[in-house]
């Protein structure tokens, strides 16, 4: 990352973690400093990253493909934020950008306090690649968290569907074997970076998903059937 006065360079790793916020929600608003927040548009998956560059203004970005396609157009731009616009450029080109009204932007407005979790493991980009590929071959939307005796179950499979194909990953051993719980995600909603991560959820309903490789986590809602009985 290079700062000079307003003047950025996006490293690759902030610019594949704008691209994957723009899975999540298309609009973008940019605080100054160096931590970027989505949220998406159901509010039911909200993700935040700290990167290398530090912005000294806010912005807004309506169509983040957009905006990530243009400093695609160029190989290693600088980038001049102005209060309406932001100029990208390289030796003999430019594009001015301008920003969107914040107003009309969705993004979060409050900070989440992240329950006690119940349940807490370790996800591995391979195992998450491998539940993905379960989920497309088999054709099924879901993904359950449960436990099975002292077992920790990652399983896909579709819950609406009681002969549903399933395909499981035995996660280990619980703690303990003193609780029984099912909680489910949408495949779809799972819309996280590539890499490790730390996955806690709680008994309210909200799961985290904190990647071990970078300072960049995930606030996930998990479905309104999914059960937990201490």
């Amino acid at each position: 990352m290079t700062m000079t006065m307003n003047t950025v360079k996006l490293s690759r790793k902030t610019f594949d973690i704008l691209k994957n916020f723009a899975t999540i929600n298309a609009n973008l608003y940019v605080t100054p400093g160096n931590t970027i927040k989505t949220l998406s548009s159901m509010k039911n998956i909200m993700a935040e990253a700290v990167v290398d560059e530090t912005f000294d203004s806010e912005f807004g970005i309506w169509d983040m493909n957009k905006f990530l396609g243009t400093i695609s157009l160029f190989n290693n731009p600088d980038m001049v934020f102005g209060e309406k616009s932001v100029t990208i450029s390289d030796t003999d080109a430019s594009v001015c950008y301008h920003f969107s009204d914040p107003s009309l932007l969705l993004t979060p407005t409050k900070e989440l306090n992240m329950p006690e979790p119940v349940v807490e493991f370790s996800l591995t980009q391979k195992q998450f690649a491998e539940l993905q590929k379960a989920s497309a071959v088999l054709q099924v939307p879901d993904i359950c968290v449960r436990n099975e005796g002292d077992q920790l179950m990652l399983v896909v499979l579709d819950k609406s569907d009681i002969g549903s194909n399933s395909y499981s990953i035995n996660m280990g051993a619980l703690p303990n074997d003193d609780h029984d719980f099912e909680f489910y995600f949408k495949v779809e909603n799972l819309k996280i970076l590539a890499g490790d991560y730390i996955v806690k959820i709680t008994e309210k309903i909200v799961s985290e998903f904190c990647h071990t490789g970078m300072d960049l986590k995930y606030w996930i809602a998990m479905e309104s059937d999914s059960k937990y009985n201490a």
